[in-house]
């Protein structure tokens, strides 16, 4: 009954029974279930190992100057070589302005 319904527990497998006329416990029914084993997953390590080379982070940075004002810093940096792909700086980011800095980052 477990291998024809395999999303059913052993508290339905256990009513299924009584209602059968079959006095069983619930704990026996659970002792008895066939659990099918699905094949591992993939772990995060292994994922991110597998894509490394296609993954980059991109942040911004606030910096303040001597004079006190303000710049933001864009930043891109590559996983596979641990390095800066790209920089910018900006008094006042726009989205159209950071939109232009990852269009030039990823030609």
């Amino acid at each position: 009954m477990s291998l024809a319904n395999p999303l059913w527990g052993a508290p339905r497998i256990h009513g299924e029974l009584l209602k059968f006329g079959i006095p069983l416990s619930q704990a026996t029914v659970a002792k008895y279930i066939v659990h099918t084993r699905k094949p591992p997953s993939q772990t995060w390590r292994a994922f991110l190992n597998n894509h490394v080379t296609q993954l980059a982070s991109i942040d911004f940075l606030v910096v303040p100057t001597v004079t006190f004002r303000i710049l933001f810093v864009f930043v891109v940096l590559a996983h596979h070589r641990r390095r800066v792909i790209h920089f910018n700086v900006s008094a006042h980011p726009t989205s159209e302005w950071t939109a232009q800095r990852i269009a030039e980052a990823f030609p």
